[in-house]
């Protein structure tokens, strides 16, 4: 029953990568010319084991290493039913996943390193911090493939209000379902932290601090000092630049 049960696990993972034809049962076509999913995925943070030496070493350590999964995602079937994305999405999805993560599983400080080379004139260390706690759902200071595709699932393909709540949860940095000053200062540092100083046009010393109070003017509904989400959803989809800005991803994948 034990081996039986094994097998299964392997075929969903075999099928979620592509690493067999499940109608032929041979090896897949030659790759073609990679497809703007491929590319979108490099904009987003996966982590990359070991340096760049550890790729010279011999073919035999390399393919036993890329070829051992240790965090196996669910089944495929299951994850088309928690996320947007079709079956073939989800394999491109995951082959490139498992490509730049072999153990299936993402840490902090690699997403931090990868995410800094998008930003190489600022500090963005900071903000992948919150931006990690935003997908690592189980706060267990690593990020699967389902925390990764689900949540990217919701930033692409999920309604208006979906993205608006993952935002929210970005910015909620303690999770106790309001947005206080001193969290939204935290969050605008770390973009401006982020963008570096060589900006055009500069940024003005105090402009976070101004980002902060322009945020609570418009969200702050009852004068309280925090923003729900309630409050938050509301005020976005009444803001046309911040619409439009939702609306930048739906069409990547």
């Amino acid at each position: 029953m034990k081996s039986s049960s094994r097998d299964h696990s392997l075929a969903d993972s075999a099928e979620l990568d592509r690493s067999y034809e499940p109608l032929t049962g041979n090896l897949p076509s030659k790759p073609k010319k990679k497809t703007i999913k491929q590319r979108f995925l490099k904009l987003l943070p996966c982590c990359r084991s070991g340096s760049s030496s550890s790729v010279n070493q011999s073919n035999e350590g390399d393919d036993g290493e890329l070829s051992t999964v240790y965090c196996r995602p669910e089944g495929l079937d299951k994850l088309m039913q928690q996320t947007k994305f079709n079956r073939r999405e989800l394999q491109i999805l995951y082959r490139e996943f498992k490509n730049e993560c072999p153990g299936g599983m993402l840490n902090e400080e690699t997403f931090k390193i990868i995410y800094s080379q998008f930003f190489p004139h600022g500090d963005s260390s900071m903000y992948a911090h919150f931006l990690f706690q935003a997908f690592d759902k189980q706060n267990s200071g690593t990020v699967s493939f389902e925390d990764f595709v689900t949540g990217l699932s919701v930033i692409l393909r999920g309604s208006m209000t979906d993205k608006l709540n993952w935002a929210f949860n970005l910015y909620d940095l303690n999770k106790d379902g309001c947005i206080t000053k001193e969290e939204m200062t935290d969050i605008m540092h770390s973009i401006y932290s982020m963008m570096g100083k060589h900006t055009y046009p500069s940024m003005k010393d105090n402009a976070a601090k101004e980002h902060v109070e322009n945020f609570f003017r418009k969200m702050d509904q009852n004068n309280d000092g925090v923003v729900t989400m309630e409050e938050f959803i509301e005020s976005c989809k009444k803001d046309e630049n911040i619409m439009q800005s939702m609306h930048m991803f739906d069409h990547v994948i």
